[in-house]
């Protein structure tokens, strides 16, 4: 075990004994009912999954083909759900819930959302908030991102109390831990969110923030200098990336752009960031200057670039 770990083990481990606990204290409310946890869990993803198979679901659920095949077959016995041949591949077998297996499905997240209810009412709506976001992190970082649904997601551009210094930080620690820079790139991010903040004028200016489960993830901005705009703060936290929202968020900054008659839009960057170049150069930005910064890291030379739209 690498050392850095060691401290963190005993920490979760107390964590999933906690919340162990707690789930056995929901379940053993919520299934006043024949079926087990793991039965309603199998029924609740083949109603949710287009085209399940029996090969699915035990990949899902990480669950033994044998055990799994058994409570299949209880479910067809009960009428809750039914195998319909594929007509695509003769081997496979599709599984559906039927209207009546519908009815239990909807019985069982009933007494499980009262339970859920029970069990976090009390809580001020800002910890519960806090408790979302959270349980959020763990699964997207446990599952690498894998089970985003972008309907999660947000793109909102107004903007709020606490944004620029969460944006400040995330700049910061993103910066050091991809590109080695400095804190002051963190002082000259702070800096422009200043300046930002004490000139804004949403009729030229714009700060687009994504969040998930109301934690920001993701941003891009536009300021306004007379005729030209300036792409600014364009950043993804990194267990956001490669599932579209970098594109979506630079669509609608230019699209403001457009909308507000700017006649070219300039960005600042640095040679090390060969991705977001690479996507700046596909939409059309050209090379217009360049000089050497060694503000952050010794290395770099500060690019700009314009593209007239």
């Amino acid at each position: 075990m690498q050392s850095y770990l060691k401290k963190y083990v005993g920490i979760i481990r107390s964590f999933n004994r906690y919340y162990t606990n707690v789930l056995g204290l929901l379940n053993q409310n919520i299934l006043e009912s024949p079926y087990s946890l793991s039965e309603v869990r199998i029924l609740h993803e083949i109603e949710k999954t287009d085209h399940c198979t029996a090969s699915m679901l035990a990949d899902t659920l990480s669950m033994d083909v044998g055990y799994l095949s058994r409570i299949l077959k209880k479910f067809q016995k009960t009428g809750f759900i039914e195998k319909k041949q594929s007509k695509e591949d003769k081997r496979s077998h599709y599984l559906s819930v039927t209207p009546i297996g519908r009815e239990n499905q909807d019985r069982f997240n009933g007494r499980s959302d009262q339970q859920i209810e029970k069990l976090v009412g009390a809580l001020p709506e800002e910890e519960i908030k806090t408790l979302v976001r959270n349980m959020t992190s763990i699964e997207t970082i446990l599952t690498n991102g894998r089970n985003l649904r972008h309907e999660d997601i947000i793109i909102r551009d107004d903007v709020r109390p606490g944004d620029a210094g969460y944006l400040t930080y995330l700049h910061g620690w993103i910066y050091k831990k991809e590109y080695d820079y400095s804190v002051a790139f963190e002082g000259y991010v702070a800096e422009s969110f200043y300046q930002f903040l004490i000139h804004y004028n949403p009729e030229r200016d714009r700060l687009w923030c994504a969040e998930h489960q109301g934690e920001i993830v993701g941003c891009i901005g536009i300021v306004g200098h007379g005729e030209r705009a300036q792409l600014r703060w364009f950043l993804l936290h990194p267990n956001y990336r490669g599932i579209g929202l970098g594109k979506q968020l630079f669509d609608q900054a230019m699209s403001f752009t457009r909308q507000k008659g700017f006649k070219k839009v300039y960005l600042e960057t640095t040679n090390d960031l060969t991705r977001a170049i690479g996507m700046y150069t596909r939409e059309g930005f050209v090379k217009t200057a360049e000089k050497e910064n060694r503000a952050w890291r010794d290395d770099l030379i500060g690019l700009e670039y314009e593209m007239e739209i």
